[in-house]
């Protein structure tokens, strides 16, 4: 998991680092304090530097604290993913014009050697943004009584909201469970609670209102269905009553 930081700051075992290794550990911690970090002079890194010292781990937690290293955790492999993030942005701020260079070679040279993936999926082969796509959502959103948006992904969303709960299997095989049954509501006639100033903007918020109205209908009628879920099994516990004792 630190294979990639390591390398990228040109540690020496990066390929074999084992973070649960206190030697290893240690040895890499002076090595970016020494290497890469250098928040301490150098006469000030002598408890880190002695990595057999039985005091290492006090001077470890004060060269974090000193750090202002945000870690909480007692983990060690956060922590050192923390020290390595930090080296690595230390590293990149020293030599800015280096890695970008480097960066934008890297780049172009491992897209020349990318194989490409030949996608399956004919939908990845669309143009979204085509003519002849955006004739085809409007065409649809008519067939479908859907009222076209100026932007026709959102027009499509709508055509996908209406197949989906219209024109399922399951919404052909029982038309009436999705079927609108009643008096439509009167909405124009209902009562805003406030004024806006303008007719056309009163209307609006009243069918927003009716929509916000609605999801929480729906929301209500999910929260009713999982109480009656977590009712049906602690409500009626099966009992074993060949557990049960009879006398002392």
């Amino acid at each position: 998991m630190f294979k990639r930081k390591l390398t990228a700051l040109d540690y020496h075992t990066s390929d074999n680092f084992d973070v649960n290794d206190d030697d290893q550990y240690r040895n890499l911690v002076i090595w970016l304090e020494d290497q890469k970090i250098r928040h301490y002079k150098i006469e000030d890194r002598q408890k880190l530097r002695d990595t057999k010292s039985s005091d290492w781990v006090k001077g470890y937690k004060t060269y974090l604290k000193d750090l202002a290293c945000p870690v909480q955790t007692e983990k060690r492999a956060e922590q050192l993913q923390w020290l390595l993030s930090f080296a690595v942005r230390l590293e990149y701020a020293d030599n800015v014009d280096k890695y970008k260079n480097q960066t934008s070679e890297k780049i172009a040279k491992s897209e020349s050697h990318t194989p490409k993936v030949v996608s399956t999926n004919p939908l990845d082969n669309l143009d979204f943004d085509s003519a002849d796509f955006k004739k085809g959502v409007n065409t649809l959103a008519q067939l479908l009584s859907v009222t076209r948006h100026p932007d026709h992904l959102i027009t499509l969303r709508a055509v996908s909201k209406v197949v989906c709960r219209r024109l399922s299997a399951e919404a052909l095989e029982n038309p009436d469970s999705v079927i609108v049954k009643g008096k439509p509501f009167p909405f124009q006639d209902a009562d805003l609670g406030f004024d806006m100033g303008d007719y056309v903007l009163n209307q609006a918020a009243k069918i927003l209102r009716l929509l916000y109205i609605h999801d929480l209908r729906d929301l209500q009628t999910r929260i009713n269905e999982c109480i009656v879920a977590v009712q049906g099994i602690t409500a009626n516990p099966k009992t074993d009553t060949k557990l049960g004792k009879v006398g002392f």
